[in-house]
């Protein structure tokens, strides 16, 4: 029987999550507790009832309401969905993009949606933390065409502390896609005073230089967004607020991966 799975919503016409337009399939659940997640909602695995909280227009007191987070899937239903759309993707030179939460957390879904694109010939590719084995990747490999690939933090104890996991299995998974000559583009979600510092984007070049294999890199503005699910959601604020950065500290970033030789993308 073909496996189910549990996502938490499906985007259509989505341009910043690979080339052209394209369908950006959520799954929920995810190794890593990220503490700017902009997608908090999709921490746990499985359908949840949430908590959420809305303030009415004009006046000063909350809405209280259940919300229900998720819901399982078939692949005939997903691909129902992405179907509509190959119009787009073909005139596009757009895909499928599975995203999350963490999509190879459920590795025999994600496994049979990328098979199920392949047969239809749509363009793949997959977000991803490199939070999971190696032998998950391994089995996807030859379903995907391109790697969204998150870098974040390079100190392990920083990672550790903001993430709840250590960084050396994303490091050593990305080293292993490296070595197989995969189209790869890294991700840096840019967080003001965390991941954006010199320090830790010179040792995010250091490491890409190391492997010289990967040659694009694309750097993600802070997402408030995060902050404000968190509120709605009733989530524990763990970060400060922050505001996202500006256009000339974002140059300033790119201008350290450019100076590499490195081709880069600002926002998606």
């Amino acid at each position: 029987m073909p496996p189910t799975g549990t996502i938490f919503d499906i985007k259509k016409y989505a341009i910043h999550d690979g080339p052209g337009i394209r369908t950006t399939v959520f799954f929920k659940g995810c190794p890593l507790d990220c503490w700017w997640c902009h997608n908090p909602e999709s921490r746990h695995t499985g359908v949840e009832r949430i908590e959420v909280r809305s303030r009415i227009h004009g006046a000063d007191r909350e809405i209280v309401k259940e919300e229900i987070i998720g819901r399982e899937v078939t692949i005939k239903e997903v691909m129902t969905e992405v179907l509509k759309d190959v119009i787009f993707y073909d005139q596009s030179g757009g895909g499928v993009t599975f995203s999350g939460g963490e999509p190879l957390h459920q590795i025999d879904f994600l496994t049979a949606l990328l098979q199920a694109c392949k047969d239809h010939h749509i363009h793949t590719a997959v977000d991803t933390s490199g939070c999971a084995p190696p032998e998950d990747f391994a089995r996807i490999n030859g379903l995907v065409d391109l790697y969204l690939y998150d870098l974040k933090l390079m100190d392990e104890q920083i990672h550790v502390k903001l993430t709840g996991a250590s960084n050396q299995l994303i490091l050593e998974n990305l080293s292993i896609l490296a070595q197989h000559d995969l189209d790869i583009q890294v991700r840096v979600p840019l967080i003001p005073g965390i991941t954006d510092t010199e320090e830790n984007l010179d040792a995010i070049l250091a490491y890409l230089d190391r492997l010289n294999k990967v040659n694009e890199v694309c750097l993600l503005p802070y997402n408030v967004l995060g902050e404000n699910k968190r509120r709605k959601f009733n989530l524990p604020q763990r970060l400060e607020p922050r505001q996202t950065q500006s256009k000339d500290m974002l140059e300033v970033c790119a201008g350290r991966f450019r100076a590499r030789g490195y081709l880069v993308h600002v926002g998606g």
